[in-house]
């Protein structure tokens, strides 16, 4: 550990130490638990498929091919079997201590809940919950992915994940809650996003508190506005943060 990256350690222990930090993460969070992002080299929209993976997953194309949707879906965005990793972890385990209050997440995967969070706005929905179009009823994750074909209610309906597709609008209920948690917390932490998917990435404009961490690979537009920035992994980051503060306990 390098005496720069230990020196922003341990200021990252400080602020975590304030509490009152609300974390606001994307694609970028789930990848070193074996999830592509979507706009890597290696992400969905460098994949080679009939039509553009943003063309399959919106909600006209849902409508008019079904079919097509599912296979790309069940392929490509299903991941059930993926583990959270270090970040995932040391967010459950800072709000278990009362740091930090609210996730507010553009993944779909489920991951922090299976981490143990408790607070977690999914802005974009998740895989794990699927409903009949006609009638309402829940479905699970297994059952969608078990089904041949298009998954289809007994009352004829069909089945439809509870993902916000390209086209649809956020839900307004999981938009007033990450708000109202941006907006009263001293700390924001921002990790493993571009800040180029909007709505959500319009959210930062909410925060008014004290610190503003980012966390990501590639430069992002509030890099310049960041109290504190990492570069490297996110994951190796919250492991070593964490670490630290079970050193200082």
């Amino acid at each position: 550990m390098n005496a720069d990256y230990k020196e922003r350690i341990k200021q990252f222990f400080q602020i975590l130490e304030q509490g009152d930090t609300v974390f606001f993460g994307g694609a970028g969070v789930s990848t070193e638990s074996g999830i592509p992002d979507f706009r890597s080299v290696d992400g969905l929209y460098h994949q080679q498929y009939a039509y553009p993976p943003e063309q399959i997953i919106s909600r006209s194309f849902f409508d008019r091919d079904p079919i097509e949707f599912y296979r790309f879906y069940k392929d490509k965005m299903l991941f059930p079997f993926a583990q959270p990793n270090a970040c995932h972890q040391g967010l459950a385990k800072l709000e278990e201590m009362g740091k930090l209050n609210a996730v507010v997440t553009q993944n779909i995967d489920g991951l922090h809940q299976k981490a143990g969070s408790k607070r977690v706005f999914e802005l974009h929905g998740s895989v794990w919950r699927n409903y009949c179009m006609r009638c309402g009823k829940a479905f699970s994750l297994e059952e969608v992915k078990s089904w041949e074909g298009v998954p289809k209610c007994a009352c004829g309906g069909t089945v439809k994940p509870d993902v916000v597709l390209y086209e649809e609008g956020l839900d307004d209920e999981v938009v007033t809650g990450a708000i109202e948690a941006i907006m009263r917390a001293k700390t924001l932490i921002v990790g493993g996003t571009s800040l180029v998917v909007y709505p959500a990435a319009g959210l930062l404009r909410y925060f008014k508190g004290k610190h503003l961490v980012m966390i990501n690979q590639t430069p992002t537009p509030a890099d310049a506005k960041a109290d504190l920035l990492f570069t490297e992994d996110i994951g190796k980051v919250f492991a070593d943060v964490m670490k630290y503060w079970d050193h200082k306990r």
